[in-house]
Parts: C-alpha cells; structure tokens; sequence
C-alpha cells in the first residue's frame, strides 16, 4: 500500500467511502511525523489514505473526473481550460496541492494528479 492523500480524519472517511465505492482497496493510517511537529507546531492532525500502488492511476482517473465535474458545475468548459492562465509564469495551480509548474505526462509535477491527456 502507498500514500495517495494525507487529508483531516473526516476528508479521509470521505475518501475511502468514495474510493471503496469504485471498488479500490483502502487502510487509513497514520502519517510519519513531520521534522516541524515535535508536538507544538499547531499542525491538525492528518491521516493517511493507503491504495495498492497498482491502483494509483485509477484513484488518479477518478481524483480528474471529479474536478472535471466540479469545473462544469461552475459552468466553465474543460476543454478551455488551457487558455486560463494565472501568475508570472502563466500556469495553472494544481487543485490538489496548489503546485504550479510544468505537467509531467499530463500530471502535477509535485502530488501527481492527472491534469491532461497523457
């Protein structure tokens, strides 16, 4: 099993609801403790969402159709997406991490969410 998110106790069980639903395997677990946590920092606590690492392109499939929907709910059209452009460097913000950055294989470049047609 690995890492797919690392989200508030109540996003967690959300998740596995919604993943244990497309029939995707799921454990919640506890993160290993940050180097800024020595019990002080102020940091909530999270938790872990664990798939098989063989499932971690469908988690990704589903994570994009989601925010796909999510756009059209706001009734912009996906495919102009690409024309939207924020900040110095003209790229969009990932909605997972907020990362901006060039897309690897049509994925965030830092959590891997899958943006684009590969």
């Amino acid at each position: 099993m690995v890492p797919a998110f690392e989200t508030s106790l109540q996003n967690a069980r959300e998740l596995e609801r919604q993943l244990t639903a497309h029939d995707i395997e799921v454990t919640l677990a506890k993160p290993p403790a940050k180097a800024c946590c020595g019990g002080s920092c102020g940091c909530g606590s999270k938790i872990q969402v664990l798939v098989r690492e063989e499932d971690v392109p469908r988690v990704q499939a589903l994570m994009q159709h989601e925010w796909l929907e999510a756009v059209r709910r706001e009734g912009v059209d996906p495919a102009n997406l690409v024309a939207l452009k924020v900040g110095e460097s003209g790229l969009l913000p990932c909605p997972a991490c907020g990362f901006v950055g060039e897309y690897v294989g049509g994925a965030c470049g830092d959590c891997g969410l899958q943006l684009d047609e590969a």
